[in-house]
């Protein structure tokens, strides 16, 4: 997902780089268990002031991909675009590992919020120096390309999100063209979720928009402290260096790059000195550098959340009853006990996918809906719809087995670990899990081509307003919908929650309707959050495991 949920999807494997663990036996671990709510208040990402920053020096990390599409506000946009896009591209928006946010001085002097006639007014007064690369202006003509490419009302652009744009009546000059001012149709509850980033104004060609960045980022359309410097789509790697069209305090960094690696790669390129930061959030990964010198491992709850996914587009899955039992054969305790061994973790299972469990106001709306783990009522459901076991014990219908396709992305071994736990659970329940091998860089090409039957992934959000992106996870069409579950009047009703102004009160009326769509659609189902564990060369500054952390592109670098 790209720029509206600020959850941009994600590879299981990428997300479980931060929470997975090596199946297996191992010494027991004398440290205490901790919880993601005792995490959530232990960001680790070596917090420097800027003065304290050196001048010089490279960062190298790993990424899952270069995602194809570069404009994260389009619907095929990924984590990994979002990732790339910050840091060549406006950033409004800076967030504190808990959430709280502030506008960036460096695109923003000013923004004032209020309410008009019963409507919420935010007035942005915009850096008179904000330029973007190619000399246009940033002024409130790129605030109105943003709400228009993103509001819905013209479907032929393909975008991540409509959340929250949706709700906008208007945008419009201010005292000059560098106030933009965005006036909503009543009140909304979110105002600091939405323009955290922009687009340039050329980016409202609609060919551009859905098109044009694929395999080309379009640095002269950028605006920040840092451009791009090469982009090798064949290699996949892409670096930045500094922007000398860039009116604020200079990229600490030399240069900043990412390359594609699968995990075993990744793990090894941070052992050889190749790559400055990796996840090594397995008990195999963790043992592998805990004995290096000169390195911090750092932690923190994570704002994600691996979930399983059901396309009900595929034949044998369109049955409510069938998805629903195939949930119900999952025990997801089994996944957690292989996810956390050897971490010293413990969490409750997932229950929502708007809340994380440390966040104020989560509930558990999937039990409340009626999911709990039960061989022999998936069996009784599978039963009723027709599904009858054969000799294999694989269950058939009409000629056909019970044969859901599942890719498996990447090479990480708790991956496989957990994808076979999986298989086993299905087999017990008379589904054959297909396990299909893919490189990490076919994320992309799996998830938006909905090349799967049931498939791991992830959701990961860079804000806390998870209600503000309701729509973008259960609304039918939208792009993180990968399920294609849903209906009209789901998406009624989930509209007239956003409509509430208090967010408390959305956030109650929220988690009713959420436990409403579980009962009818059994679509998607939450299965873990988990540790962020990152290890990184010491002395690596503004960087690591932050939650909701937004840190300024130019601050990131080696401490003096």
């Amino acid at each position: 997902m790209g720029i509206g949920r600020k959850a941009a999807v994600a590879a299981i494997a990428a997300v479980a780089l931060s929470l997975a663990a090596c199946g297996g036996g191992g010494t027991p671990s004398n440290q205490p268990t901790v919880g993601a709510s005792q995490l959530a208040t232990e960001a680790q990402f070596n917090e420097q002031p800027r003065d304290n920053v050196k001048d010089g020096g490279t960062l190298t990390t790993p990424t899952t991909e270069i995602s194809p599409q570069f404009n994260t506000w389009q619907a095929d946009g990924t984590r990994y675009t979002l990732d790339l896009w910050r840091w060549y591209n406006p950033v409004l928006a800076l967030f504190t590992p808990d959430g709280t946010w502030s506008a960036n001085p460096d695109y923003l002097t000013d923004v004032k919020k209020e309410e008009k006639d019963g409507n919420t007014v935010v007035t942005y007064t915009i850096n008179p120096k904000a330029t973007y690369n190619d000399g246009t202006p940033i002024d409130w003509k790129s605030f109105e390309a943003a709400w228009k490419t993103s509001s819905g009302k013209d479907e032929k652009y393909l975008v991540s999100s409509t959340d929250g744009y949706s709700r906008i009546k208007s945008v419009t000059k201010g005292a000059d063209d560098k106030q933009a001012v965005v006036t909503f149709d009543g009140i909304y509850a979110w105002v600091d979720g939405l323009f955290n980033q922009l687009i340039h104004p050329k980016a409202v060609d609609l060919d551009l928009y859905n098109k044009g960045y694929v395999n080309n980022p379009h640095a002269e359309l950028g605006a920040g402290p840092y451009t791009v410097d090469k982009f090798d789509q064949q290699n996949g790697t892409i670096s930045f260096k500094r922007n000398d069209k860039w009116w604020g305090d200079p990229g600490k960094l030399d240069s900043r790059v990412f390359k594609a690696l699968e995990d075993s790669a990744a793990i090894n390129a941070f052992k050889n000195g190749q790559v400055d930061a990796t996840a090594v959030g397995t008990k195999d990964k963790l043992a592998q550098v805990q004995g290096m010198a000169d390195i911090d491992i750092r932690r923190s709850a994570t704002p994600s959340q691996s979930l399983v996914v059901l396309n009900s587009k595929d034949p044998l899955l369109g049955d409510l009853n069938v998805r629903k039992a195939i949930f119900e054969g999952i025990d997801r305790k089994i996944i957690a006990d292989i996810a956390f061994q050897g971490l010293d973790y413990t969490e409750e299972p997932g229950g929502s996918f708007n809340l994380y469990g440390f966040q104020k106001g989560y509930q558990d709306n999937l039990s409340a809906a009626g999911y709990k783990y039960d061989k022999a009522a998936a069996g009784q459901l599978l039963d009723q719809a027709g599904w009858v076991p054969g000799a294999d014990g694989i269950r058939e219908k009409d000629g056909k087995k019970l044969t859901i396709v599942y890719p498996l992305l990447g090479d990480d071994e708790n991956i496989k670990a957990r994808a076979n736990a999986l298989n086993a659970m299905m087999k017990e329940i008379g589904v054959d899990l297909k396990l299909e091998q893919h490189p990490s860089s076919d994320f992309s090409k799996v998830f938006t081509g909905k090349q799967f039957g049931m498939f791991a992934m992830g959701f990961a959000s860079s804000d806390p307003y998870g209600f503000a992106y309701f729509c973008q996870v259960y609304c039918l069409p939208s792009s993180l919908n990968a399920s294609g579950t849903g209906s009209e009047e789901l998406n009624t009703k989930i509209a007239d929650v956003a409509k509430i102004g208090d967010p408390t009160a959305q956030i109650e009326a929220g988690n009713k309707l959420e436990s409403e769509i579980f009962a009818q659609t059994w679509g998607i189902m939450p299965l873990l959050n988990g540790p962020t564990i990152i290890a990184t060369k010491k002395g690596l500054a503004n960087y690591g495991a932050d939650i909701f952390g937004v840190q300024k592109p130019q601050d990131i670098g080696w401490q003096k």
